[in-house]
């Protein structure tokens, strides 16, 4: 029995909370900073943290040097368009 009164009252209490958020209304410019903090706190650790705790982001601020500028002469295969061409070449026999 005490089982069932906690459930009761857990959900009396979720029901008129969640009638309560429905009328809780906040303006717009509300949201947006609340948006905005979000996000900021969201990546503070990549805006932030690794500009004061990474002592080699000014190495990492100057440009790579390509050694070689010509592609590269391996071929690229794709498994996928030969089986494309397949099923293409079935559809037509058909």
């Amino acid at each position: 029995m005490k089982v069932w009164l906690a459930c009761f009252l857990v959900l009396f209490a979720l029901a008129e909370l969640f009638d309560w958020l429905q009328e809780f209304n906040l303006p717009l410019p509300i949201y947006i900073l609340g948006g905005a903090f979000l996000a900021v706190a969201s990546n503070y650790e990549q805006i932030f943290g690794s500009y004061f705790a990474d002592p080699s982001i000014e190495a990492s601020l100057e440009q790579p040097q390509l050694d070689s500028l010509t592609p590269s002469t391996n071929p690229i295969t794709l498994p996928v368009a030969s089986f494309v061409e397949d099923a293409q070449t079935s559809l037509t026999d058909d």
